[in-house]
């Protein structure tokens, strides 16, 4: 049920275009997964996402387990059925969201990380709660998500060495114990779950490289590339990537965690990336910031008060088909929700867009030109706005 296969590589680059199929569908990768954290991609429905072009979306374990819990789901039929998405979904463990999201406990921690899991208190209400390795891939299991997430220990920006080893040595320990409990819940199970391990070590080149080759070598069916380096520094997310990019398995996907700038979609690409996620364009446009290919717009800035124009001209989504700026602008200063599903329509469409031309480049042999139009220099634009017009047109 699940296989993966490269089509078509770039010459120039380690690109390549490919074809995961799952139990929910084939997904052509490249490609960007659209963050529905809590079962539901903000402000839109299934319907809205297939008509931007998503393929598959990410949820979370952590949120999903504190809210409506796992039974909930499990009972309704599982998360596809649950949610109304007939399409892959991927859940993250939720190591991740216990370090950030925690609350406190009396002696001011956020969360206690042990050899054997994580104990932390819910952010919806204090209570005390334990994740595993093993209890991470039971939860996304009955959760029923296509792709499973290893449970991993996150190295923040700037975390020392140290730190980032014991980190990395314990991520791998529980990638391990994952594997193993995936593998005997997989004789069971009448439908087949890929798991994924992720590689950590900060932003050390030894650590990274060997965290690599680890979770390499436990021959799952696909590999993350996780830590707040990625995606949090362009200069970071590259200098990692470029670091390990030779020992990322050539036959299954590779997944970078938290890429969501378009700007940073080409970057990943051609370091060998197939899938990558983030909450940044459906966040972005929440706040009335919308992407275009002239650069970010912010809707609420007066000058769009009487402004005609879709949103971009280029784009053929359906906000910009049916709607103008002044309309936009009208519901984000009204404060009509109506505004935030429009916004996000828009923001959700240009990425998805933009990864698909970036597809169809690669399989036609043409990405060097589009590389070129990309990133032509605009008179009016600063240097980390060169988008070009990649939106216009697809390569023939």
């Amino acid at each position: 049920m699940f296989e993966f296969e490269v089509i078509a590589r770039d010459p120039g680059s380690r690109a390549r275009a490919g074809r995961f199929v799952t139990p929910h569908g084939v997904v052509e990768t490249p490609a960007f997964m659209p963050v529905g954290t809590r079962a539901a991609v903000k402000t839109v429905d299934p319907q809205e996402l297939e008509e931007v072009g998503a393929q598959m979306i990410l949820s979370n374990a952590y949120h999903l387990s504190l809210q409506p819990g796992v039974e909930c789901i499990e009972r309704l039929g599982g998360i596809h059925r649950f949610m109304g998405w007939n399409h892959p979904i991927l859940t993250d463990s939720g190591g991740f969201q216990v370090w950030s999201l925690s609350a406190r406990d009396a002696a001011g921690r956020m969360v206690r990380i042990d050899d054997d899991g994580v104990t932390f208190r819910s952010h919806l209400d204090g209570s005390v709660r334990r994740l595993t390795p093993e209890t991470a891939v039971d939860l996304q299991l009955r959760i029923g998500a296509d792709v499973i997430m290893a449970l991993d220990e996150c190295t923040p920006i700037g975390a020392p060495a140290e730190q980032a080893r014991l980190a990395a040595a314990r991520t791998h320990q529980w990638a391990r114990r994952c594997r193993d409990r995936w593998l005997e819940r997989q004789q069971d199970s009448p439908v087949p779950r890929a798991l994924f391990g992720i590689v950590q070590g900060g932003d050390f080149r030894d650590l990274r490289r060997w965290s690599t080759e680890t979770i390499a070598a436990l021959d799952l069916p696909g590999i993350a590339i996780g830590g707040q380096s990625i995606g949090y520094s362009k200069t970071k997310t590259v200098e990692t990537l470029e670091w390990i990019e030779d020992l990322l398995p050539t036959d299954r996907p590779r997944y970078a965690m938290g890429i969501g700038d378009p700007f940073d979609f080409l970057i990943v690409i051609e370091r060998g990336i197939d899938l990558f996620d983030s909450v940044y364009p459906t966040r972005l446009a929440r706040n009335g910031a919308l992407l275009t290919s002239e650069g970010r717009l912010r809707i609420t800035a007066v000058a769009y008060r009487s402004d005609e124009r879709p949103v971009d001209a280029a784009c053929q989504c359906a906000t910009c088909r049916t709607v103008s700026r002044a309309y936009l602008h009208h519901l984000f200063r009204s404060g009509e929700l109506t505004g935030y599903r429009l916004a996000t329509i828009h923001n959700l469409a240009y990425c998805l867009t933009i990864v698909a031309r970036i597809r169809e480049a690669i399989r036609a042999g043409r990405l060097e030109d589009l590389r070129a139009r990309w990133l032509r220099p605009s008179a009016t634009q600063g240097e980390d706005q060169r988008m070009g017009t990649p939106l216009a047109s697809s390569p023939q």
